[in-house]
């Protein structure tokens, strides 16, 4: 059986986030992988290697009664 222990290479991956309040209003805006790094999450064989997420920005707008 030859050899199936392997390494993926490092990374980092930097996610950001801001939120404003007033009164019962709360606005926010989530960035995830801020500079859209190519990384893998995991890898379960050498064929099959799962890639990350790319870049993603998510809003919300919320109301509290």
């Amino acid at each position: 059986m030859p050899n199936s222990n392997f390494q993926l290479p490092s990374y980092v991956r930097a996610d950001a986030a801001l939120f404003y309040r007033r009164n019962n209003w709360r606005a926010a805006i989530n960035i995830r992988n801020l500079f859209d790094v190519e990384y893998y999450e995991t890898a379960q064989r050498r064929d099959t290697v799962f890639p990350g997420a790319p870049l993603s920005v998510t809003a919300s707008l919320s109301y509290t009664f």
